[in-house]
């Protein structure tokens, strides 16, 4: 129950109060009330996993007595060094890494608002749930939804195979955090029987795996998966990963060792990884030329199999899914990579050989895209092998398993950076929350959203709460025949899938657990 009386509406003289109190099952929090919606914020969902707890399964969080302000995130988890992320979590900082954080119109018991729980990407290395991107007050107000972020463990502390420790313990914190959901969303005017996930990116991909985790059964009701990346490790070569990254540190990957140092001495060692993947090549194969270090095990436990295999066994049958990806994925990468406008046909041919499906995909793809130059076929295979075919895919397997899925694609050319980068992997995230000027991710945008950014985003936003709502996001469901999706642009349509090329180059493809190459 609520500790506050109960706020008064809307219209009442007094106003609702600057400082609301729920409580929660571990104890009350006191948060703010900022644009209109009240925010509580780094509420800890478990132990912090550090000490006893450190790369075991997330454990409960004590209670506490009196009153907690909850009104300023809770700290980061040890970060990567891509774009200076370590510096949110330096040497000796605050340990309580699990937290959530919750934005709602009405935080009262009887409200039973429906629930989006946001699932930040990052590549399993990088990311926080306080970040300006993520400020969920616009969404909460403007779509009548309770709004949760939260943290998880990223990286060696979350995804490497440690001997002694459960895999995807990252992934474990996800399902941790939606049973805090499940046990008080209610008191923050949340309806726990009304849970949609959302993420993006490896938020994406945590969202695919949790689909398949006999342990989320019965968590959440529905899910949006905004560019789903294919990597999954299979336990060999997550192991082998684990073992250099230990080697960086003169260790073992086994709990005995790596507790022995810190979470930033064990972050730096993943990073000094990363710096030379091109050594493993041979061993790690594709991840390795992308530079992917970590992502979710298919352990056989925790995740048994893969999300494609799952779905189409029928496990998300009674979810129902949101899917899709933007049209250009590739080019944010190539950008930061600085390969705009440089990439030679040689790196072309080197992406095809590595990327495309099968023996002769290479020679399928210049057949198919004929009048494509080394730089279109280099995104094209790139954006399709990491985000677009597993995007289209996840809703495939969703239908052969018996469900339901809608899918979209992010068609519409950002105008910032002189409109360098199009529809490129990530622009759907200000999109999705409306915080479109301030923030990193805004840059894609510009620096003056227009007209047409502001009406995209109103009409993304309204498909993503009329979802969580009903089930229902304003387009048909996808279908073998039609192949119908949503193209998201200035003027959204529906059509039928637009890269149907690809889609009949990666028809036959499964998405496997990576494997150990050579050992």
């Amino acid at each position: 129950m609520s500790l506050s009386p109960k706020s008064p509406s809307p219209g009442s003289p007094f106003g609702p109060p600057e400082s609301p109190e729920v409580r929660t099952t571990a104890g009350a929090v006191r948060g703010t009330r900022e644009a209109g919606v009240a925010v509580f914020r780094g509420i800890p969902f478990a132990e912090p996993p550090v000490g006893a707890h450190r790369f075991a399964a997330p454990e409960p969080v004590r209670s506490w007595g009196g009153v907690r302000a909850a009104v300023a995130y809770g700290p980061p988890p040890p970060q990567a060094g891509v774009f200076g992320m370590d510096a949110l979590s330096p040497q000796g900082a605050d340990d309580d890494w699990l937290t959530v954080n919750v934005w709602s119109p009405e935080p009262a018991p009887d409200t039973a608002l429906p629930v989006m729980v946001w699932f930040h990407g990052g590549a399993y290395v990088i990311g926080t749930s306080g970040i300006p991107e993520y400020h969920g007050a616009r969404l909460a107000r403007e779509g009548g939804v309770v709004v949760v972020t939260f943290n998880y463990r990223l990286g060696t502390e979350g995804f490497a195979r440690i001997e002694g420790a459960p895999d995807n313990r990252g992934l474990l914190d996800q399902v941790a955090a939606l049973r805090w959901v499940r046990d008080n969303v209610r008191e923050f005017g949340g309806d726990p029987d009304r849970v949609t996930l959302f993420g993006e990116s490896a938020g994406a991909g945590s969202i695919a795996a949790v689909l398949a985790m006999p342990s989320a059964v019965g968590l959440f009701h529905r899910a949006i998966a905004q560019s789903v990346p294919g990597t999954f490790f299979s336990p060999e070569l997550a192991a082998d990963i684990a073992t250099a990254c230990a080697a960086e540190l003169g260790l073992r990957p086994t709990v005995a060792d790596l507790s022995t140092v810190t979470p930033a001495q064990l972050a730096a060692a993943g990073d000094a990884v990363s710096a030379k993947l091109g050594r493993w090549t041979d061993r790690w194969g594709r991840i390795a030329h992308r530079s992917i270090p970590f992502a979710p095990v298919i352990d056989g436990e925790v995740l048994p199999v893969t999300p494609w295999q799952a779905l189409a066994e029928g496990a998300g049958r009674g979810i129902d899914l949101v899917v899709g990806h933007t049209r250009e994925e590739q080019r944010l990468f190539t950008a930061i990579g600085g390969l705009l406008g440089q990439v030679t046909e040689d790196q072309a041919a080197e992406a095809l050989r590595l990327f495309a499906p099968g023996p002769d995909g290479a020679d399928r793809y210049r057949a198919a895209f004929p009048s494509a130059g080394p730089e279109s076929l280099y995104e094209l295979v790139h954006s399709d092998w990491l985000f677009r075919m597993p995007s289209l895919h996840l809703a495939e397997a969703q239908l052969a398993g018996g469900g339901r899925a809608h899918v979209f694609e992010l068609t519409w050319p950002a105008p910032g950076m002189g409109g360098a980068l199009g529809a490129c992997h990530g622009l759907d995230v200000p999109l999705v929350f409306g915080n479109l000027s301030g923030t990193e991710a805004a840059t894609l945008i510009g620096e003056n959203p227009g007209p047409e950014a502001e009406a995209l985003s109103a009409y993304i936003r309204a498909a993503w709460t009329a979802f969580a709502a009903h089930g229902d996001p304003g387009w048909p469901a996808y279908d073998p025949d039609r192949r119908l999706v949503q193209l998201l642009d200035a003027q959204p349509t529906t059509a039928p899938y637009p890269e149907d090329e690809s889609r009949l180059l990666w028809q036959d493809h499964v998405f496997p657990a990576l494997p150990l190459i050579s050992t």
